[in-house]
């Protein structure tokens, strides 16, 4: 997807009600741009080079075993045997072209058959992220899922919500802190005295709500949204893109909001609505990829032991995703946590998740999948079947932290098969920041936080930076061939910035 607009919006400012209506004509800018949203859907496919491709919206990642059974089998009959995770946790299915034509219809009817899609007219609107472990490890947290359940209701309830773009982002944080960096448009932040504060945009400011509330909340700050965006004339999709004065007008026009439907609020600021500490997610996922890279790892990545469960405070650094591994839950059974290599995964693999799971696969905004419910003395065989099937299932893979866009040939934009200079890079050395590489300046689906930056410029060269709170401002120069990824290596754990060509 094209990137959105830069304008700064959402600072500490929180204006009466009236500072939304009352805004000057001059203050009307220009739409941002002449046509409608066209972030594909499950039914609004987008044609790529490699075939038409389908996203499926997943509110907080969740499929029960028998829809991702559903899934497997329209990636295997009609697309091109793979699902793709994103950045969002929803899943894309490529290649849905025969002989015949658009496969669209009949994905549609088994879509609709799994329960997949409760409103045509809302399903590109559902894009709701939640704490993935939430519930499933010794953190206290909020039930995220339920939240979720009663979110994607509302939603699909309300004629009104049928308006917002398909980038529009709902973030349901169980108080950890790691969804509530994702960058959403509203966030639900559930706190350590029993209640939530709904963030709109990139506010450092909130508002307190009761969890039963909270659901509500959050639709009523989307629908508010979009009156604001309406009346501003700007034709913004996000709470970032709104002009600055209505940016700053839109959480007291929320708040206004919430009290005339009887939810009552509290103003917070500072690390009352901050969460808990800074948090920098690990690689997102582009739009997919052609084919699946069967490159085994060169190092072992399964430690038959629970993962690391990193700890949000200001002191920590970054904290990503869930780790790979195992997770011991509160009901005496085990997760697995588990990254597909570059956000892809082949029917087969899939399959495998399926199988292993007692309960919903939770799909996470890092492109990985939470398997729920093994049995302690199964769940380190469980574990290494998947990681012999290619998939990451500890931090000491290579693959881990590693991302990439579709690139060649599936992106007519691309100016490099990034994916597979991703792959013949990994064995090169891992560790340290996430690197992404993107087929062109677009960097569609690249992680949030602090990462290296690779990006294809023609002719085999790269651009290699760290990007993020702090950017390298190194300038760059040109190198060759195997050079490629040994400057990548070093990027991801020293400030590096240069442009090499790939020997492929």
């Amino acid at each position: 997807m094209p990137p959105t607009s830069p304008t700064p919006v959402n600072r500490d400012e929180a204006p009466p009600r009236a500072a939304v209506r009352e805004s000057s004509q001059e203050s009307v800018r220009a739409p941002l741009r002449e046509r409608g949203d066209a972030c594909p859907g499950a039914l609004r496919l987008h044609t790529a080079d490699d075939g038409r491709l389908a996203r499926l919206r997943l509110p907080a990642g969740l499929l029960t075993v028998r829809q991702a059974e559903v899934l497997a089998d329209a990636a295997e009959r009609l697309g091109d045997g793979h699902l793709d995770l994103t950045s969002r946790g929803n899943v894309q299915l490529r290649g849905l072209d025969d002989v015949g034509g658009n496969r669209g219809p009949e994905l549609a009817g088994l879509l609709h058959e799994a329960g997949l899609l409760p409103s045509e007219t809302h399903e590109r609107v559902r894009n709701i992220v939640a704490s993935p472990l939430a519930g499933l490890d010794e953190l206290p947290s909020a039930d995220v899922q339920l939240w979720a359940r009663e979110l994607d209701g509302l939603l699909c309830a309300s004629a009104r919500a049928a308006a917002l773009s398909g980038r529009f982002l709902f973030a349901l944080d169980d108080g950890r802190g790691d969804v509530a960096a994702l960058g959403a448009d509203v966030t639900l932040l559930a706190r350590g005295d029993e209640s939530v504060v709904v963030r709109i945009g990139a506010n450092r400011s909130g508002l307190r709500v009761t969890p039963e509330d909270a659901p509500r909340a959050a639709l009523l700050a989307a629908e508010t949204f979009l009156t604001v965006a309406e009346a501003s004339g700007s034709g913004a999709w996000r709470v970032r893109e709104l002009p600055a004065e209505y940016g700053r007008g839109l959480e007291a026009a929320v708040r206004a909001g919430l009290g005339d439907a009887g939810i009552g609020t509290e103003y917070v600021t500072g690390a009352e609505a901050a969460g808990p500490g800074p948090n920098h997610p690990g690689p997102g996922s582009g739009s997919g990829s052609e084919e699946e890279l069967p490159i085994p790892d060169p190092v072992p990545d399964h430690v038959p032991s629970p993962a690391p469960r990193p700890v949000p405070s200001p002191a920590s650094g970054p904290v990503p995703g869930p780790v790979p591994g195992l997770v011991p839950s509160p009901d005496g059974t085990m997760a697995l946590s588990v990254h597909a290599r570059l956000g892809r995964l082949t029917v087969a693999q899939w399959r495998l998740l399926a199988a292993a799971a007692n309960g919903p696969l939770r799909v996470t905004p890092w492109r990985g999948v939470i398997v729920p419910g093994v049995a302690p003395a199964a769940a380190g065989s469980a574990l290494d079947r998947l990681r012999t099937a290619g998939l990451i299932t500890g931090p000491g893979s290579p693959w881990h932290g590693v991302g990439a866009c579709t690139g060649r040939p599936g992106c007519a934009k691309a100016l490099a098969d990034v994916r597979s200079d991703a792959a013949a890079a990994v064995s090169h050395g891992s560790g340290g920041l996430p690197v992404y590489w993107s087929g062109c300046a677009r960097r569609c689906g690249h992680p949030r936080g602090r990462w290296v930056d690779v990006v294809a410029t023609g002719e085999g060269r790269y651009d290699i930076s760290v990007q993020g709170d702090a950017p390298d401002t190194t300038p760059k120069s040109p190198t060759t061939g195997p050079e490629l990824a040994d400057a990548v290596a070093a990027a991801r754990t020293t400030s590096l910035t240069r442009s090499t060509r790939s020997t492929r």
